[in-house]
């Protein structure tokens, strides 16, 4: 038994998750499909408006058929009465009384007449235990007793009707109007059966229903058709932004007639034109700009070489000149030289992004190794700057496909950056790695970032402060060719940042070269990132 319920538990859970499958799919489907939900919307309200007719149709039409059963009726009602009075106008003896109400009624039980077929049912007021003849096995208790009370409390010459139900003895009952009156002292009743009118009403009602669902479906066929016409222009322009946006530059719409429709195709082929003309511009421009970064980058290199001869040989004499003036300068010469050297690096690897000519060397790498290796290259600037480097490093290797010359110089870049804005605070470097990717957070207790900055800060020769001074002689391009080396192995380089609180840098590559990145291990906001660093904490409570 248990069984049982758990076999049917599990066919009842897997109906109810195909049930909601299929609502998802259609409500996704009527979300994007704009003809979709104007058909729905048409369908809808159209139902409701031939719902609505059809209910007041059905009305007006049982109220004009059983007025005129009631008009018809109470006619037959006046002719039977007036049939009453002129047989039963004189006081019978008690011995006829009933030979003439019989003679009466044989005379009243046609059962046909301008109102449709009828049974009649009539009584001697005077007779309270005698509940008078009805025609064709017609029950006495089909005349309601309201309607007794109402026609013999009324005048003579009242006429009172009511609907009800007509029992029969050996047949089912139906449905009914009865009609009632008095003359003198006798009570007369014609009930008339509906079964007819019922079935004219039944029918009447089916044929409305058919009419107003192929109605409903005639609107929504239409709906569609006129959607259709002004949609498929609208899926074309649609299919033909996303073509110009995939680069397909000569996507143009096909121009029919002169409606709006065809002036919206003429405006999206002028619009593809004139874009077309700005993309050829700005990529004609744009290479002019490269080649010229490149080519200047290369032609500098060949009188740099000689300014360089010079420059070692006057920073290596410099203590030997008399004037002290000359030995700083050669030293700022010096300087000033091997800061423009990493100028003309930087700008032809940011070249070498532009143009799309930069590629990976990839090889399986463990990136504890690669962050041992960049702090220790720059080890000795921390120790200038008063830093001291934090390692958090997991125990088992955090192995990636990763080029390791473009990898060192993010990490050499981000831990440069903190030292340089850590205001002498520890910088902590922490590494994870799951599943999918691998990542590197590079934490400073510095400035930090205001807000918007966590963007801009990949800018090329982007300076937070613009009146700081570049201690280590960086060249502003740094975490702008991070970020490209970082997007080169498809995976991310972000930064967060408060006012004071410092900020974190966060490389996230992925494991297998190539391989879509859908996360990181490391969060991008440390913990505690509101709180203060852990040295401030110290300080505060050993005051």
């Amino acid at each position: 038994m248990n069984r049982v319920k758990r076999v049917a538990r599990r066919g009842l859970g897997t109906g109810r998750r195909v049930l909601r499958g299929v609502v998802r799919r259609a409500y996704a489907r009527w979300r994007r499909s704009i003809q979709l939900r104007v058909v729905t919307s048409t369908l809808f309200i159209s139902a409701i408006v031939v719902a609505i007719l059809g209910l007041f149709l059905m009305q007006q039409i049982t109220t004009a058929l059983m007025d005129g059963k009631i008009k018809a009726a109470q006619l037959q009602l006046n002719e039977g009465l007036g049939a009453v009075e002129r047989d039963l106008g004189s006081p019978p003896s008690s011995a006829d009384a009933d030979r003439r109400l019989e003679r009466v009624l044989n005379g009243l039980k046609s059962r046909s007449g301008p109102s449709g077929l009828y049974e009649v049912y009539i009584r001697d007021v005077r007779e309270p235990y005698f509940d008078g003849f009805a025609t064709n096995e017609l029950r006495q208790e089909s005349v309601p007793q309201r309607l007794r009370d109402e026609v013999a409390k009324g005048p003579p010459g009242t006429r009172n009707h009511t609907f009800g139900r007509l029992s029969y003895i050996g047949r089912p009952s139906e449905p009914g109007l009865i009609v009632g009156g008095k003359a003198g002292q006798y009570e007369l009743y014609y009930l008339f059966p509906l079964s007819e009118e019922q079935s004219t009403l039944t029918i009447t009602g089916r044929s409305l229903a058919a009419v107003g669902a192929v109605l409903v479906l005639l609107l929504a066929a239409i709906a569609s058709l006129v959607t259709r016409q002004v949609v498929i222009p609208v899926r074309l322009a649609a299919q033909g932004a996303q073509r110009l946006a995939a680069g397909r530059l000569e996507e143009r719409m096909r121009v029919r007639g002169e409606d709006d429709l065809a002036r919206l195709a003429r405006s999206f082929n002028e619009m593809a034109a004139n874009l077309q003309d700005k993309i050829v511009e700005l990529e004609d421009l744009s290479q002019v700009q490269r080649q010229f970064v490149s080519d200047v980058s290369h032609e500098l290199r060949t009188p740099l070489t000689t300014i360089r001869i010079a420059a070692d040989m006057l920073y290596e004499y410099r203590d030997t000149f008399s004037d002290p003036a000359v030995g700083r300068s050669a030293e700022l010469l010096q300087s000033q030289l091997e800061r423009f050297e990493s100028l003309l690096a930087d700008l032809l690897e940011i070249s070498r992004h532009d143009a799309g000519a930069a590629t990976l060397d990839a090889e399986s790498l463990d990136m504890r190794d690669l962050v041992l290796r960049a702090v220790g290259d720059i080890q000795g600037l921390a120790e200038r700057k008063g830093s001291k480097v934090v390692f958090q490093l997991p125990g088992e290797p955090c192995m990636a496909e990763v080029d390791r010359r473009r990898v060192e110089r993010i990490l050499r870049n981000l831990l440069v950056n903190a030292v340089e804005h850590g205001e002498g605070e520890d910088i902590v470097v922490s590494v994870g790695a799951d599943r999918d990717a691998v990542a590197v957070t590079v934490r400073d207790h510095g400035v930090g970032l205001k807000p918007g900055e966590s963007q801009m800060v990949f800018d090329r020769f982007w300076r937070a402060d613009p009146a700081r001074a570049r201690t280590t002689g960086g060249t502003g391009l740094g975490l702008s060719i991070s970020r490209e080396d970082a997007q080169l192995h498809g995976g991310w380089l972000q930064a967060w940042g408060e006012p004071g609180q410092g900020s974190q840098f966060r490389l996230s590559l992925p494991r297998v070269a190539g391989a879509e990145l859908r996360g990181s291990p490391l969060p991008l906001v440390p913990p505690g990132g509101d709180s203060p660093p852990p040295l401030f904490a110290e300080l505060e409570a050993g005051e």
